[in-house]
Parts: structure tokens; C-alpha cells; sequence
């Protein structure tokens, strides 16, 4: 594992990384500026943003796009940061599809791939993420070796120290030890595993409906059932990786074997959707997609359906509430998304029950939310790498 080191404050090397950070930073934070405007905000003097923009360009961490034109004076030329300095390569990985994702450093996406998922084993999965992965940079006029982050979203919870995942029953032989390994042997290097939940959540802090919002939860609801913690603006994953696994919860009245699915997800998760909708007689029914369909035509057998998960949604709500107090609850995922039929039996529900009701609202990416906190949780990372990894200039 590489330790990054702090640059040595009282050298010239370090004084000029420092002030190359802090320029390439403000360039970041606040869009393409001239060398007069970084010097202003920064404080730095105009001869050393001048002397860190040339080192930075000859990096390829920034480049001149142009000149400014109005005002009095001398033109002066306008820098931005090189989006094409670094790739970060974003994966979901769920029980359906498969989607991938290339982005430049300026978060742009050039390149993705989505297909269902139907991979039943472990080694066929791991094969299809390589093939998809390299068809996806390939799409971009990429390699895998362009790609200085690679962050994959699967169900589970990473385990560092067997090097595999815990507590994705819905992906066959997923839990094995060593797959973390699998992974970054079809990868490369530069790769972060982290739970599907979790990076939706990140996906719509970053950008989506939870712009802005320091405390909140993303529920998705779908094949299976999990939940991200945004505490403060930051993810919060637990003592173990594995707050958030609200699939585990107990449920009244529930059979569902707890070590294997847990009681919660076994019944509020889509299967259950269609479960109930067998039990009302709608025996064509195969998918909670379906049943969802069927109650916005106004199937009141349905609709029937829908009150009763929303009823059970609203005991998870219930349950987060009055723990970790939520200023809003993103619900996404094939059943999640459904809230305007979701909306107001689930609010009912849940007054019935508690009086702290947070907003609750649909996620604004929609399936592209994991992807979309892939991609932010890479550049967060590559970002920095791709700074680190400069070349060093002669002093």
C-alpha cells in the first residue's frame, strides 16, 4: 500500500507543491480563471500562481482556454483544469444489469455500457465485468490503463480481510473469499469496491435530489433492499461496513430465514411485491414491475398492493426515523421509484405510527444512481492521484 506523503513545508519543492495545490484547487472549486483572478482569491503573488500554472500545465493538470476580451487592459489567458488528465472507470453491479461508465476529471461521462445481468456464478459475473469494463474504455478511445480509478458498485459489504463480500445472498457464489482479488486481477489497479447502497446515496448527494442536504438516507428497493447513511455531508458505513443493511431488520409475522435474506427484505423487496399480488389472485404477474403497472391502470387488487408495501415501507421509515433522524428519505430502486402511488399511503402509515415523518421524496438519477456515485467516489479519488502521480520538474 502506498502512503501518500505530505509535501516538506520548509522547501522549495514543497512550497511549490503546496501552491500548485492550492491553484489547481481554486481552478476546481470555482471554474476557468486567469492567472490576476487565482492570485486575488488565493492571495498568493502574481509571479508564483504564474510560476504554479506553468508547472501545472506541464503536468497536464491544466491548460489556456482562451483569452478574456472585455475590460480595459491587456488580455489575459484563461486556465482551466485538463478533464483529460485522468479516467475513472464507475460499475453496477446488480441482480438484473450491468452498467459501466467512463468519466474524464471533470466528471464528464464519454463513454457507458448497460446489459442485464445474466451471470449465474461468480466466475461468469467476474468475466462479464472485465468484458463489459473493457468495452466500455474501449468505447471511450481508452484502456483499462488510462483508467486511474476503478470504483465497482455491488451488493454486500466489502470484507478487507478475506477479501470477498458479505451479505449479498442474490448474487450465487458472490460472498466467496478472494473475489476482491478476482476483481482487481480483471481490473488492474486503483480499484474500491464499496456497497451498492452507499454509492447511490453518494450519487444523489453529488447530483441529485440530496444536493445540499447534510443528513439523509437513500432507500433502494428493489431485487433486494438497502439503505446509505449521509451524516454531515459524509457517508457513514458503520462500525463493520454494514450500517445501512436494513434488509437484516426484523419484521412482525415474518419466516424469512435471517441468516440468508434477512426478514425485512424478504418482505418488502420486489419478490414480495409479487407475492401479495399472487396471494389477490393476479397469478399473470411476473414482476413487481408489473403489479405497479397494473394498480396505475387502476387494478384495485393492485392498488391493494401498493398500500400494504407501502405500509411496510413505512415501518423501515419508522424504524430510521427514530434512530438517525433523517431531513429527507430518497427512495429508489424498481419499487422505490413508484412514489407517486407509494407517496400517500406511506405517509399515512407512517403518522399512524410515529410523529416524526421525514420528506420523503424519489431519487432524481433513477438507475443510474449507483453509477453516478461510482463515478463521484472516483474522481474524489483520482483527483488527488492524478496529483501525486505529477512529474517532477528540476528545481
Amino acid at each position: 500500500m502506498n502512503v501518500r506523503k505530505a509535501p516538506q513545508v520548509g522547501t522549495p519543492a514543497g512550497m511549490r507543491a503546496l501552491n500548485q495545490r492550492a491553484v489547481l484547487d481554486r481552478l476546481r472549486d470555482h471554474g476557468p480563471s486567469t492567472r490576476p483572478q487565482i492570485a486575488k482569491e488565493t492571495g498568493l503573488s502574481k509571479p508564483t500562481v504564474g510560476q504554479a500554472l506553468l508547472d501545472l500545465e506541464r503536468h497536464g493538470l491544466v491548460r489556456p482556454v482562451g483569452r478574456t476580451t472585455a475590460g480595459p487592459g491587456r488580455s489575459a489567458v484563461v486556465y482551466e483544469p485538463n478533464p483529460a488528465a485522468a479516467y475513472v472507470l464507475g460499475i453496477d453491479i446488480g441482480r438484473l444489469r450491468i452498467r459501466a461508465a467512463v468519466s474524464d476529471l471533470a466528471g464528464s461521462v464519454i463513454a457507458r455500457v448497460d446489459e442485464r445481468n445474466r451471470c449465474r456464478s461468480a466466475d461468469a459475473l467476474v468475466r462479464k465485468v472485465q468484458e463489459l469494463a473493457v468495452r466500455t474504455v474501449t468505447d471511450a478511445g481508452l484502456s483499462l490503463d488510462d483508467v486511474i480509478t476503478k470504483v465497482v458498485g455491488s451488493p454486500g459489504v466489502p470484507d478487507p480481510g478475506g477479501r470477498g463480500m458479505h451479505l449479498a445472498p442474490n448474487l450465487p457464489g458472490w460472498e466467496r473469499k478472494g473475489l476482491l482479488d478476482e476483481l482487481e486481477a480483471v481490473l488492474g489497479p486503483g480499484l474500491v469496491v464499496e456497497n451498492d447502497a452507499n454509492l447511490a446515496a453518494i450519487g444523489e448527494l453529488e447530483y441529485g435530489v440530496a444536493r445540499g442536504v447534510d443528513v439523509f438516507v437513500a432507500v433502494t428497493i428493489g431485487t433486494g433492499i438497502g439503505m446509505g447513511i449521509v451524516i454531515d455531508g459524509r457517508l457513514f458505513r458503520g462500525a463493520h461496513g454494514a450500517a445501512g443493511e436494513v434488509g437484516y431488520l426484523p419484521y412482525p409475522d415474518s419466516t424469512e430465514d435471517t441468516q440468508v435474506r434477512g426478514q425485512f427484505e424478504g418482505a418488502a423487496a420486489a419478490h414480495s411485491v409479487v407475492g401479495m399480488a399472487h396471494a389477490r389472485g393476479l397469478n399473470q404477474v411476473r414482476s413487481a414491475r408489473e403489479v405497479f403497472g397494473l394498480a396505475k391502470s387502476g387494478d384495485e387488487r393492485a392498488l391493494e398492493v401498493v398500500r400494504d408495501e407501502a405500509g411496510r415501507l413505512a415501518y423501515l421509515v419508522a424504524a430510521v426515523s427514530a434512530v438517525l433522524d433523517p431531513e429527507l428519505v430518497v427512495l429508489s430502486g424498481g419499487v422505490g421509484t413508484n412514489i407517486e402511488l407509494l407517496s400517500e399511503p406511506l405517509e399515512t402509515a407512517l403518522r399512524r405510527s410515529t410523529p416524526l415523518v421525514p420528506r420523503i421524496v424519489a431519487g432524481e438519477l433513477g438507475d443510474g444512481a449507483v453509477l453516478s456515485g461510482a463515478i463521484a467516489l472516483g474522481l474524489k479519488s483520482a483527483r488527488d492521484l492524478v496529483f501525486d502521480r505529477r512529474k517532477t520538474i528540476t528545481l
